[in-house]
């Protein structure tokens, strides 16, 4: 018989840019301006565990849904699909799971290695502020890419939504960039209709960023204003 139980360690913590569950991309590569770090725990905290990791683009971490309950639902209603139709939990990558167990490839920019500290600066996240990493693995293009590859229930990334920023707010480029990606995802959940009247908003960096949505689903953005004591103003 097989082990009914195994003990897993996180080897790191990710620092994100995304505080809250509300808002992280679906998936990564989605928002390529999403950032984060990953600090590696003792003993990995050691330029011997990521020692090559430098000839590296991409890596794949396999992290734990720490704020998405244990689930053992067979059939789950995932986002793609509009959260009204239910298919089997395994033939999505919804966080609601068994194990709580994700999966994503994220762009390796550079590893930073100093005395009793190791952090990987990664972007194109979806990963929370928080998440524990249970491990490391390189992106090798030759076996990971399938160019023939297919999936019916989601054949092609979602259709962007147009998202405008009043130049009165003077965020930064690359701060707007981030914005203008993060919420052309759609964060509202799919089944919700939407509504001119509400004020959406989610804490993204050290900002309080706030949005609505037009009447044909177009988003505007309405304030990014500093969270008390983590921030000194939009850049």
């Amino acid at each position: 018989m097989p082990e009914t139980s195994y003990q897993v360690h996180p080897i790191g913590i990710v620092h994100s840019c995304f505080k809250e569950k509300f808002g992280v991309p679906r998936q990564s590569a989605l928002a390529p301006s999403a950032s984060a770090c990953l600090e590696l725990l003792p003993p990995y905290n050691s330029a011997d565990a990521v020692q090559g990791l430098e000839l590296v683009s991409h890596v794949w971490l396999q992290f734990v849904f720490h704020l998405s309950p244990i689930s053992n639902s067979l059939k789950v209603r995932p986002p793609r699909l509009g959260g009204n139709q239910r298919v089997g939990v395994f033939a999505t990558r919804s966080p609601v799971r068994p194990n709580q167990l994700g999966l994503s490839v994220v762009r390796l920019e550079r590893v930073e290695c100093e005395a009793g500290s190791v952090r990987l600066w990664l972007a194109g996240v979806d990963l929370v502020d928080g998440t524990p990493v249970l491990d490391i693995k390189p992106y090798l293009p030759y076996v990971d890419a399938v160019p023939d590859a297919t999936n019916s229930l989601a054949p092609t990334a979602p259709e962007p939504v147009a998202v405008t920023i009043p130049e009165a707010l003077g965020l930064s480029a690359p701060l707007a960039q981030l914005v203008i990606e993060v919420l052309a995802q759609d964060p509202r959940p799919a089944y919700q209709q939407v509504d001119p009247t509400r004020l959406y908003g989610m804490h993204l960096l050290d900002y309080n960023l706030q949005w609505r949505y037009d009447a044909v689903g177009r988003i505007e953005v309405v304030a990014l204003t500093p969270i008390a004591g983590l921030a000194g103003g939009p850049s």
